[in-house]
């Protein structure tokens, strides 16, 4: 059987120097907007209130610390970094604000 020997996903010519810290943070702007719209549709729109999206942040910010803490310790493939981290509360921060923003948009706009 032959076998074809793979090189390091870093060595490819499709990423760049920093395309893993772009991915937590884009994954965490996401999952916090799909939080706060969660939220959102279950209540009024006009009832996400700072404490609200606070709690959104916090939970997603636990959570990216969860894996870089078992990516630590329980994995042995992969590693925590506090980089990850950095960019997981970046990514969370980053949608927090633009969902305060456009609910303050919309709700501005009925006025």
């Amino acid at each position: 059987m032959c076998s074809i020997k793979l090189g390091k996903i870093t060595q490819s010519p499709l990423f760049f120097p920093g395309f893993d810290k772009l991915v937590h943070c884009g994954f965490f702007f996401v999952m916090v907007v799909f939080g706060a719209t969660g939220y959102i549709r279950q209540q009024l729109p006009q009832a996400l209130s700072y404490k609200a999206v606070l709690i959104i942040i916090l939970i997603s910010v636990l959570y990216g610390g969860i894996i870089e803490i078992l990516q630590a310790y329980l994995f042995t493939w992969r590693s925590g970094e506090w980089d990850d981290l950095f960019a997981d509360i970046v990514g969370a921060l980053m949608g927090a604000f633009s969902v305060m923003i456009t609910v303050k948009a919309v709700s501005y706009d009925k006025k």
